[in-house]
């Protein structure tokens, strides 16, 4: 019974083994056959992807071709187009450029007749004030030369009054010369001299005030503000000095009629004689002149008026520092001038070769004063 058993037992591994072979060889082919199935599948599947890419590659080719083909036939069209397009831009293009230049001339020609208009206008403008300023000049010639003959007439007029004046006082003075030589009484005659002079001082301040009121007219009426200026100065510190001197007149009066002639000086072909307190005076006269001549040429170059030193009040006055003693109204106003006329052409060309300044005030040079006076000492 064992023996059946171990022979069943043995059929049944032969009989397993054989289907198990069987099995596997049957696995086996089958395998086979789907590796060539899957091959021969690839095979077909990259031939019709090859044709499919040869067939694509074809109509795209073609289809290129028949793009060139269209666009060579589309070409001339569009260059037409173009051409067109572009021949009516360029038109345009010259239209407007010419509407441009055109309004650009127009504003030209406009902006031209403006300039021309302008031009035209400054030109009448500029005629018509030449013309008002030459008739304002002529105007003011006119009036200049009509204050000026009225200037002469009455420096004319005032002249022969003070020569008859003059002329008057010399005889009287020569009276009582003889009268003092014939009496030998030398105090008497410079008592007498100096009363003199005090009443034909006097009657000259009244025409001096008259004088001014006309000089400060004139000199407003030209608008000569500096001159004005100056020439109120003067008046106010020629009264200042007045009073000065006659407290110092009034203090030293005793002095001067005892004092002896001690200088000579040369003015006009004769000579004359004075004591300390004339030559000092006529000093002063030469001084005062040149301080009183710049201040006065200072203001005429600042008012830009013509240089005239006669024109000035000053000059014409001439009785700056001078209150009837000492000297002869005359002999001061002769002195005071002289130095004037130098100061003023220093002052007016704005240089100092008569005179110099210091401490504010100018003063004549010694050498030019002792040239101008020529004082000669008598001891």
């Amino acid at each position: 019974m064992n023996v059946n058993v171990l022979r069943r037992v043995v059929v049944a591994f032969v009989i397993g083994g054989v289907l198990l072979t069987g099995v596997s060889l049957a696995a086996g082919a089958q395998e086979n056959q789907d590796k060539q199935q899957r091959k021969q599948q690839r095979k077909t599947e990259q031939q019709q992807t090859a044709e499919q890419q040869a067939s694509q590659k074809q109509a795209n080719k073609q289809q290129r071709k028949q793009n060139v083909q269209t666009e060579q036939r589309q070409q001339p069209n569009k260059q037409q187009e173009t051409q067109a397009s572009q021949k009516q831009a360029n038109k345009q293009q010259r239209q407007q450029e010419a509407q441009a230049a055109q309004q650009q001339q127009s504003e030209q020609q406009s902006q031209a007749a403006q300039k021309q208009a302008n031009k035209q206008q400054r030109q009448q403008e500029q005629t018509q004030a030449a013309q008002q300023q030459q008739q304002s000049q002529a105007a003011q010639k006119q009036a200049n030369r009509q204050q000026r003959q009225q200037e002469a007439q009455a420096a004319q007029q005032q002249q022969s009054q003070a020569a008859q004046k003059q002329a008057n006082r010399q005889q009287r003075q020569q009276e009582t010369q003889a009268d003092q030589q014939r009496s030998g009484n030398g105090r008497q005659q410079r008592v007498e001299q100096q009363q003199l002079r005090q009443t034909q001082y006097r009657e000259q301040l009244a025409q001096q005030q008259q004088l001014t009121q006309q000089r400060t007219s004139q000199l407003q009426q030209q608008r000569r503000t500096a001159q004005y200026r100056y020439q109120q100065q003067y008046w106010l510190r020629l009264r200042q000095i007045r009073l000065q001197n006659e407290r110092y007149y009034n203090s030293n009066r005793n002095s001067y009629f005892y004092a002896a002639s001690n200088y000579r000086y040369l003015r006009g072909g004769s000579y004359y004689q004075t004591n300390q307190y004339g030559a000092n005076l006529l000093r002063q006269a030469v001084n005062y002149g040149y301080e009183q001549g710049y201040r006065s040429g200072q203001a005429d170059r600042q008012d830009r008026w013509n240089s005239s030193y006669q024109d000035s009040y000053a000059f014409q006055d001439a009785n700056y520092g001078y209150s009837g003693y000492y000297v002869d109204q005359g002999e001061y106003n002769y002195y005071f001038r002289e130095g004037f006329r130098r100061g003023y052409e220093d002052g007016y060309d704005s240089r100092h070769q008569y005179g110099s300044y210091s401490n504010g005030r100018y003063s004549i040079l010694g050498a030019v004063l002792s040239v101008v006076l020529n004082l000669e000492s008598l001891r």
